[in-house]
């Protein structure tokens, strides 16, 4: 399955969200830089919209926990009622035609909420309910986006994969020992 990269800055920067959210090491120049990378416009934070930020980051970790297609609508339906205040079609910036679920000029929360809450669902709507995950490694907690060809990806990277592989064959060897 071939994803359009232009639909995917709402589910990539949730993802990147919810890794920084849940990895210990918030600041609001950390989500300041995530936001940049995701070309997310007048990115400025205040101590309390980071925190705000914060809030809703650990909120969007619930689109990407395991469950079946049913649960994970469910998930982005409430951060839909939560974020997305209208969807209108916009083509700036020489950009070709997408959706915007906030309006620009709405503070850098809103438009944040909506562009993940919004960019959560086309992707929902594209993979089949599918292809968001957190990392199967234990003890990794890692969000991931799944645009690979098959859309079975378990591990957040090769890494992990091959970590949990290593530690699978190394239990196996011990069992087969005792």
């Amino acid at each position: 399955m071939q994803f359009n990269h232009d639909n995917m800055t709402g589910p990539l920067l949730a993802a990147d969200l919810v890794n920084l959210a849940g990895g210990g090491a918030w600041t609001a120049q950390e989500a300041r830089t995530v936001m940049d990378r995701h070309h997310i416009r007048r990115s400025a934070l205040t101590s309390s919209s980071s925190k705000q930020l914060k809030q809703w980051s650990l909120r969007l970790r619930s689109a990407f926990e395991p469950g079946g297609v049913e649960a994970r609508c469910a998930a982005i339906n409430a951060l839909l009622d939560a974020g997305a205040s209208r969807a209108y079609l916009t083509s700036h910036d020489q950009l070709r035609p997408h959706l915007h679920f906030a309006s620009d000029d709405d503070a850098v929360v809103a438009r944040v909420k909506a562009v993940t809450a919004g960019g959560l669902a086309i992707f929902a709507v594209e993979s089949d309910g599918g292809r968001l995950g957190v990392c199967a490694r234990a003890g990794c907690d890692t969000a991931f986006v799944d645009t690979s060809r098959n859309g079975l990806r378990a591990y957040c990277s090769a890494r992990c994969g091959n970590n949990d592989a290593v530690q699978r064959h190394r239990e196996g060897a011990s069992k087969s020992k005792a």
